[in-house]
């Protein structure tokens, strides 16, 4: 049996993640019809086409669905293999960048320390933050991120997490706001004033509609925005009610411009509490760098 060509894996991974010539050919800095041809070679060494037209695109066959994982594992082992040797880590002398996927709460809130601490540290480290639109576990198994934070959701047995802290959801409204006139803020009240919503997906409904029905009640949401700053301002700006991470608050660049242009207060009716965790591959669990990026996050939201 000849020997394999590695530079096969490694092309193999790319046209599976791209799922096309050009976009391969683009990645790697080939030329289309090198990159072609490479997939010629791909298809008579695995004995499948790996990738087939499909109208004006293509798409990946079966089987090339069934390895796409198994070569980008490879890949990435193979990468750690061949690194230098690390017997003990210098972190001041470690030159690397950490793709971290988080929600845009958690960067406002803890991304400024975060940030200020590897720079005392580890100077040529830099932290690359990529907005986590949804709970996929994905990009950690496809090694497109180092590091999720966040809530975990459905993230695969294989992953693995450690709690950071736990957060609550407050209601958020402008200062002076009606609903701040009585003594008792009720949840018939609550429910009384329009609301404003924020969503990365772009969802009206949420947890909070569940509990609001099993007592028979809803809210109306006049707006839906991306995200808790844009919550924040135009519940600062309206009579519209916002439900914000109580984490998110006291460090929101927003409130120190406004000063106390809002007021939060505790929901009137039961909200549970949500755990906010690191998530990684196994791949890394030992690897010095990636454990002491881990125990800084950690430190960090400890703080």
């Amino acid at each position: 049996m000849p020997e394999p060509d590695f530079n096969l894996l490694m092309a193999l991974d790319v046209l599976l993640a791209e799922g096309s010539v050009a976009g391969a050919a683009r990645r790697t800095g080939l030329s289309t019809s090198a990159m072609s041809r490479t997939l010629g070679r791909l298809r008579e060494v695995t004995g499948d086409p790996l990738l087939v037209r499909a109208g004006r695109h293509m798409v990946l066959t079966p089987h090339a669905q069934a390895i796409r994982e198994r070569t980008r594992n490879a890949v990435l082992e193979a990468r750690i293999l061949l690194s230098p040797a690390v017997s003990e880590l210098n972190v001041a002398t470690l030159d690397r960048v950490f793709a971290i996927r988080a929600n845009e709460g958690f960067i406002e809130a803890f991304g400024p320390k975060l940030i200020a601490a590897v720079a005392v540290s580890a100077p040529r480290v830099c932290l690359h933050f990529t907005p986590r639109i949804d709970k996929n576990s994905r990009y950690l198994r496809e090694g497109m991120v180092d590091l999720e934070i966040g809530v975990v959701g459905d993230m695969g047995p294989e992953i693995r997490l450690q709690a950071l802290f736990r957060d609550r959801f407050v209601g958020v409204v402008r200062a002076g706001h009606p609903l701040l006139s009585a003594p008792a803020i009720t949840v018939e009240r609550y429910v009384s004033y329009g609301h404003v919503v924020a969503s990365r997906r772009g969802l009206s409904h949420g947890p909070v509609d569940d509990a609001l029905a099993k007592m028979g009640l809803s809210r109306q949401v006049i707006s839906v925005v991306p995200g808790f700053p844009a919550a924040l301002a135009v519940a600062t700006a309206s009579d519209l009610i916002a439900l914000l991470p109580a984490s998110y608050l006291p460090h929101s660049a927003a409130q120190e411009k406004r000063g106390a242009a809002f007021q939060t207060f505790e929901l009137p009716f039961p909200d549970q509490n949500i755990t906010i965790s690191q998530m990684w591959h196994p791949r890394l669990d030992a690897e010095p760098a990636h454990r002491w990026l881990r125990q800084l996050v950690r430190r960090v939201c400890g703080e």
